[in-house]
């Protein structure tokens, strides 16, 4: 209850852009992947000086209570001292809730992961897929990358009661086909009573981009830009099949759904870069890589320090956190699912813009990028540097 009444003063810093302790962490425990995916180089980055588990929990014992805890990749449950980061987690940070996201290759070690934690905190369990069949292998650049998601998805979804586990499908939309594979596998999934949620795969990621220097901060409101080539008309018969199924969503996930439903269809077929909240990078959202460096945010990979070399109260208040605070200060706002929510939720812009009414704009020039060669040896995809954070 202390931490629940605690969000609206935080809410209210944030507003004013007033530097705060963070609330929510997300933590990339590794850029190891099993997977091949076509708008991702996670895979392709390496990951030699990840983080110990002794270095892990002197870092946690150093940062205040979060809210929630995101364990992100690559892919997580590549690293076999998993479990052990969880419960770090659990013990040293007292979560409401921990997030862990897949790419469900893996069924063995994630089912016994499920089973054999701490289930006082829920775990929200989100595995990626992003078709039915060949166009999931297609995409993931494992051929039998649809045969393991779906074996631990039904080894899972009958279990979710006894092993206090919300468990959902992140579906990344990397080209026109994904359109259609949205209808087919919200379909093929209901009668596992899990739900696919949609993200728009977006041209490159700075935190997964082989050379994390690259800047691809956006530079105007409501910019976008695709991974791959959609029309208007693929993306009006997305969204608008999107809009249908959020009305059978929870309350609470309905709002967030369609908050992100809205800003999307606004920057890709409207005229306005609406909603777009605060950004609560190195203030209420903190980001830590596998080797304990803490970037601004996604799109923004320029280092506030290292929680490796230094203390979290050093880092923190230190001069190189507080210049980069001023660069997000500035920047116009990205439209990334994982960085958007958690500026709309300690913002307050998430309740704030569910009273107001939807306003569509005139049609505008979407930020589309043209298609490129296939990267060698996988499908012919759009070619892009690590188009979304999916977390897997």
């Amino acid at each position: 209850m202390r931490q629940v009444l605690s969000l609206l003063p935080a809410i209210a810093r944030n507003r004013r852009r007033q530097a705060q302790l963070p609330r929510f962490l997300t933590y990339i425990v590794t850029f190891s992947c099993n997977a091949r995916c076509v708008m991702c180089d996670s895979w392709r980055k390496p990951s030699p000086d990840d983080l110990s588990l002794a270095e892990i929990e002197a870092i946690f014992s150093q940062l205040p209570r979060m809210d929630a805890v995101r364990l992100s990749g690559g892919e997580p449950f590549v690293r076999q001292d998993l479990p052990e980061i969880a419960a770090l987690v659990q013990q040293k940070l007292r979560p409401l809730f921990l997030h862990v996201t897949t790419n469900g290759f893996l069924t063995d070690r994630i089912v016994r992961f499920c089973e054999q934690r701490d289930k006082n905190v829920p775990l929200q369990l989100l595995v990626s897929v992003d078709g039915v069949e060949e166009k999931h292998n297609q995409v993931r650049g494992h051929r039998r990358a649809w045969s393991y998601v779906m074996r631990t998805l039904e080894a899972l979804a009958p279990r979710r009661r006894e092993l206090r586990l919300r468990l959902a499908v992140n579906q990344t939309i990397v080209d026109a086909e994904g359109v259609e594979h949205y209808r087919r596998l919200r379909d093929l999934l209901a009668p596992l009573g899990v739900r696919n949620n949609f993200v728009m795969a977006y041209d490159a990621s700075a935190t997964y981009h082989l050379d994390p220097e690259t800047d691809v901060a956006p530079t105007e409101i409501g910019q976008f830009a695709t991974f791959g080539e959609l029309s208007d008309h693929d993306l009006r018969d997305l969204f608008d099949e999107v809009e249908r199924d959020l009305e059978r969503y929870p309350l609470a996930e309905r709002l967030a759904k369609r908050y992100y439903l809205r800003g999307i269809r606004n920057r890709l077929l409207g005229s306005e870069g609406r909603p777009n909240p605060k950004c609560v990078a190195l203030a209420s959202h903190l980001r830590l890589l596998p080797n304990g460096q803490v970037p601004t945010c996604q799109f923004n990979t320029k280092s506030a320090g290292s929680l490796r070399h230094q203390s979290f109260d050093e880092l923190w208040f230190g001069e190189p956190a507080r210049g980069q605070r001023a660069w997000v200060h500035r920047c116009p706002g990205c439209w990334a699912e994982c960085e958007v929510l958690p500026n709309a939720f300690y913002t307050g812009d998430l309740v704030l813009d569910s009273l107001l009414p939807q306003r569509f704009g005139r049609k505008r020039q979407a930020h589309h990028r043209p298609p490129a060669p296939a990267r060698k040896g996988l499908p012919v995809l759009p070619a892009g540097a690590a188009g979304v954070e999916t977390g897997s």
